[in-house]
């Protein structure tokens, strides 16, 4: 049987992206792997296995093009208010709330916010399908 074990992202500022994903996300640096032309940053929550793993090009100095393929990354909390609130005080723009309801009962309640390279994020209140 196989186990998920990480989601890799390329980044372009490695100190903005640890930061942001640290502050906003309680995420820190389980291992970092440096090479001559690139560096790894493994990022956990302390809550399991599962990681995050940021990817330097050292030879990158331009934004990358997410394209039209790239969907999003998702982390439950359970003060979904409290997560939205802190997202703000680290100096990110997250969007409002959304309580889904697509047959009149809340499915979820989420918002979206983005990273300092522009992947979407999307962080949704613990509860239901997200126990």
């Amino acid at each position: 049987m196989a186990k998920l074990a990480h989601s890799m992202i390329r980044v372009l500022d490695e100190a903005a992206s640890v930061k942001f994903y640290d502050e906003v996300f309680g995420l820190k640096i389980a291992d970092r792997l440096d090479f001559d032309s690139f560096t790894l940053i493994y990022l956990r929550d302390g809550t399991g296995d599962f990681e995050l793993e940021l990817t330097v090009n050292k030879d990158r100095d331009t934004p990358y093009d997410l394209g039209d393929g790239y969907g999003h990354l998702a982390f439950v909390v359970a003060d979904l208010a409290a997560a939205r609130a802190t997202a703000m005080q680290a100096g990110a723009e997250p969007r409002e709330i959304v309580d889904f309801r697509p047959a009149g009962e809340t499915v979820a309640k989420f918002f979206f916010v983005a990273d300092p390279d522009g992947y979407q994020i999307e962080v949704i209140e613990k509860g239901g399908r997200f126990a």
